[in-house]
């Protein structure tokens, strides 16, 4: 079945590369109109010259000022707003709790916890105007494990899914739904950078550590950006309108994330 959102306006925050570009692009091709934001120049270049029609705003989620901004030039090119795509995230450090830095801490809970309240807070009001839509917030498998030597990660990941819910309740009888996305072990740089520094950590090579990653997930296997942004979809259209409140998990059934 081939799932359409002719006309749907969405606002996708880190959607210049990575999840976010592929979450864009999808929505695109079933007919949304998407406006992004993102903090990185030459990835927002490319999203202008290779996604034709899309709105893009240079923003730091965790920046007050920079999210009213983002929300105030997307109701102005969408003219309202169907559904946030709460995306914007970083990998935080990968150390013991005794060596992590504090900057570094409130860096991570400042981008992943904080971004997703500002967003979410500029976005309701926009929703409401419109009778409803849909807001999906990004979590984690971390959300769901402990994850060794990812305390900052894994606690902004698990409170985004107590956020979930309690938006979900909170703003059903506005016809608002919001589900969370627990990806597993994604593909891609970022993977890659935290594999090689958990190595490291562990006196591992980079490929006993990413063996030891795979055989955390029954399916032995990574997940694709477009195996998010494909469930993305799902959640924001019609089919998904019944659906609110879920944390849904795309890792190929993750047992841990102890390795």
């Amino acid at each position: 079945m081939k799932i359409a959102c002719a006309g749907l306006r969405v606002v996708v925050t880190a959607g210049a590369a990575g999840i976010g570009r592929a979450i864009a692009e999808t929505l695109l091709d079933a007919g949304a109109r998407v406006h992004i934001c993102d903090v990185d120049p030459a990835a927002m270049d490319r999203a202008r010259q290779e996604l034709p029609g899309i709105g893009v705003t240079p923003a730091d989620v965790s920046e007050p000022a920079d999210v009213d901004k983002l929300f105030a030039e997307a109701k102005a090119t969408l003219g309202g707003l169907d559904a946030l795509i709460n995306n914007a995230g970083i990998a935080g450090p990968t150390l013991p709790i005794e060596d992590i830095e504090p900057k570094d801490w409130n860096r991570t809970l400042a981008i992943n916890l904080t971004g997703q309240y500002l967003c979410a807070r500029r976005a309701v009001p926009l929703l409401k105007a419109g009778g409803g839509g849909s807001i999906v917030m990004m979590s984690s498998a971390a959300g769901r494990f402990g994850y060794p030597l990812r305390s900052p990660y894994a606690a902004t990941k698990w409170a985004t899914i107590g956020l979930t819910e309690t938006l979900a309740m909170e703003l059903g009888e506005h016809k608002i739904r919001v589900n969370a996305i627990c990806p597993g072990i994604v593909a891609g740089p970022r993977i890659d950078a935290v594999i090689g520094a958990k190595a490291k950590a562990r006196g591992m090579t980079f490929e006993e550590m990413r063996e030891r990653y795979l055989g955390l997930a029954s399916m032995h296997t990574m997940v694709s950006a477009q195996d998010i942004a494909n469930m993305v979809l799902y959640l924001v259209s019609d089919v998904g309108r019944t659906i609110s409140g879920q944390a849904l998990s795309i890792d190929g059934n993750l047992e841990s994330l102890k390795a």
